[in-house]
């Protein structure tokens, strides 16, 4: 009899103990759960709406050209931005890079071209474009970026040698002399950001904007 009580005891005392670390158990679930929605729900508001607002705000305030997409106006309307391409096709203007964007030049698909070194389309193309332009240039070397895409496909920009290939047909279609449109390169030129970071680098459309104000 006293054997059974003794057992039975320690079922009890087991049974309680199991009862007391479920609760505590339940009680560690509860306190960590309440923090961890807290700190999500605190961290969703501060750096997925406070941060970028504030930014934003900032941008605004301290390069509003640059945080507007860097828009260019023509009598008081947007013709186009700093930071994309588009397309020109007169003799009067230069030329961007070519552009595998959509059909070209698209903002909306804006894509470099997925064709390898070895294709030989692209190599067709390449070539094609290279006789074109050496046939309008005897004897000067063609610039790469006269015959390459940008990995975006919306480049704004082209290298001075690219620039400086283009001005004899310029100057011809403008009535302007060689001397002039070099000139006119040479000061629509931007240098190396910082002085080292890049390349000296055209922007195709200030460029060409730059043209139409010499009034030819």
């Amino acid at each position: 009899m006293h054997s059974t009580t003794v057992v039975s005891q320690k079922e009890s005392a087991v049974h309680a103990g199991l009862s007391v670390a479920g609760t505590q158990a339940g009680s560690a679930k509860h306190s960590v759960l309440v923090p961890s929605i807290l700190f999500t729900l605190v961290t969703a508001i501060l750096f997925g709406l406070g941060y970028p607002l504030v930014i934003t705000g900032l941008a605004a305030v301290m390069f509003p050209h640059k945080a507007g997409g860097s828009l260019i106006l023509k009598d008081g309307q947007v013709i186009g931005s700093e930071l994309l391409a588009q397309s020109f096709t007169s003799d009067r203007y230069f030329h961007p890079r070519p552009s595998a964007a959509g059909n070209g030049y698209d903002a909306t698909a804006s894509s470099g071209s997925t064709l390898a070194q070895s294709n030989a389309k692209l190599v067709q193309r390449i070539q094609g474009d290279i006789d074109k332009l050496a046939a309008a240039n005897p004897g000067k070397p063609v610039p790469i970026d006269m015959v390459t895409t940008s990995g975006s496909g919306l480049d704004p920009d082209i290298t001075p040698d690219n620039a400086d290939y283009q001005a004899a047909r310029v100057a011809k279609a403008r009535g302007l002399t060689e001397d002039q449109v070099h000139s006119l390169v040479a000061q629509q030129t931007a240098g190396r950001t910082f002085g080292l970071l890049g390349e000296p680098r055209v922007n195709v459309l200030a460029l060409n904007l730059a043209l139409d104000n010499l009034g030819k």
